[in-house]
């Protein structure tokens, strides 16, 4: 697949409108639910527990409750933003998740409302993040794809980098109520700007790098591929040891004796090395196998979390965060391009959507499991992240599973050349059945479908007989 050079010399100039879009939804992910909800929930607990004595798995429960939310949300909203323009779709979302967080600085003992609060959070969380803008960048990037995207998803790093330590700062010299009402007022950052800019190229512009715009598998056939399954049950397992490890990561590491200030410190490490990670897988991917890739970055996320379970001061947590970091952090790219170049843009947006759905049902799980063993064990005990981190191995492991480009051309000219020796093996025998039917004066021609049905249910096996 060649990209039209015109598009090229255009991708490359500062002047080049995809540029400004792109900002726009940059600044928007920024202040979303991703770097909101998972950076500084864990910096609630603690206040929230000494004001109403709330359990951890209690309060875990209302992140898995936003997690399965938007694992049942999500490809709806894909729905809609194949079939709409992503304002309609992201503008309503950022108003409804700021008036959602500001509700929580009016929390009561009852719990209920801090579920409930949750809930409608969990509904418009894609609505707000990389998931909605993915799909609009993507219409605006051929040759740089790799690069944009990356750049796209560093607006959740850059939130990650300056929202925990603000909110942390606030939660001390104000309350916790003034730490929401903080979160609230960084929300709605996003309107205008994603107001101003965000929208799809015009299709007249659209490069038609496979001869049109929208080109793809169906979701059917895509759902029948193992790469879709493999990238669904790789974001599962790597959802899981995230959000296990990352709700819980402040309080983990002020238990195990690390400072309060340095635990804060710690997730916006966590959130600038992501930065670093980002921008080097984005200028690779587009040169090296994307799947070799996602494989290194879930190792290192695997080794971030490790480091993590011994962290007992300042500089072993920094350290761990950081690993931690360029790996989950580059992960989250890879997924996506994938899904692109597997499977094509037609119904880019429901194929992600299903990949967040996966990324739900982990990212549910992960921390109920954790707030259960803390609430069995009453501490974070170190067992309990070296299992996370045995969870992201395991992601690992399973996307050598995944071809690489070289792999797949060199499987499919194995099997051209596989096919090709089988038809000249079946027209020889069929000229032998000719040759039969003629002796034994019997139309050769009635002999044809008979054979031609055998070779379709035997083609491939090394013996062939009806």
């Amino acid at each position: 697949m060649k990209a039209n050079p015109y598009q090229l010399d255009e991708e490359s100039s500062i002047r080049y409108p995809g540029w400004g879009v792109l900002a726009a939804a940059f600044t928007g992910v920024m202040v979303s639910f991703a770097p909101i909800i998972p950076y500084t929930f864990s910096l609630f607990l603690d206040p929230l527990h000494a004001a109403f004595g709330w359990k951890r798995e209690a309060m875990g429960g209302a992140f898995a409750l936003a997690a399965i939310t938007v694992a049942l949300v999500s490809p709806l909203i894909g729905i809609l933003l194949d079939h709409f323009p992503p304002r309609l779709i992201i503008l309503p979302g950022i108003l409804v998740f700021a008036i959602a967080l500001g509700s929580l600085s009016r929390l009561t003992p009852n719990i209920i409302q801090f579920y409930a609060t949750f809930f409608v959070i969990g509904l418009v969380a894609n609505a707000t993040a990389q998931f909605a803008y993915t799909r609009t960048v993507l219409t605006w990037f051929t040759s740089r794809r790799g690069f944009a995207l990356a750049l796209l998803l560093t607006g959740s790093g850059i939130g990650s980098i300056v929202i925990p330590p603000l909110t942390e700062w606030i939660i001390q010299h104000h309350g916790w109520r003034s730490g929401f009402v903080l979160l609230s007022s960084i929300a709605i950052l996003g309107f205008p700007f994603t107001a101003w800019l965000v929208r799809n190229r015009p299709e007249a512009g659209i490069v038609r790098a496979e001869h049109h715009s929208d080109t793809g598998m169906t979701v059917a056939a895509a759902l029948r591929t193992a790469a879709f399954w493999i990238l669904a049950f790789i974001t599962v397992l790597s959802a899981f040891s995230e959000n296990g490890l990352l709700t819980n990561l402040a309080s983990i590491l002020t238990q195990h004796g690390v400072p309060v200030a340095t635990a804060a410190l710690a997730l916006s490490i966590r959130g600038g090395a992501s930065i670093i990670g980002r921008l080097g897988i984005g200028f690779a991917i587009d040169r090296v196998s994307p799947e070799r890739i996602q494989t290194l970055v879930l190792a290192l996320a695997a080794a971030g979390t490790l480091i993590l379970a011994f962290a007992g001061t300042g500089w072993p947590a920094l350290l761990g965060a950081a690993v931690l970091g360029v790996g989950l952090g580059s992960e989250a790219d890879v997924g996506p391009y994938l899904l692109a170049r597997y499977f094509g843009r037609r119904h880019f947006s429901v194929l992600y959507g299903l990949t967040w759905t996966a990324y739900a049902i982990g990212g549910a799980s992960g921390p109920l499991w954790i707030g259960h063993l803390y609430d069995r064990a009453g501490a974070y005990l170190p067992r309990f992240i070296v299992y996370l981190a045995g969870v992201a191995f395991a992601a690992a492991i399973l996307s050598l599973f995944l071809r690489s480009e070289d792999e797949r051309t060199a499987y499919e000219q194995h099997v051209s050349t596989a096919s090709a020796s089988l038809d000249g093996q079946q027209r020889r025998a069929e000229h032998r059945i000719m040759g039969v039917a003629n002796l034994i004066d019997r139309p050769a021609l009635s002999l044809m479908p008979q054979w031609r049905k055998c070779m379709r249910w035997t083609k491939g096996w090394e013996s062939l007989s009806c």
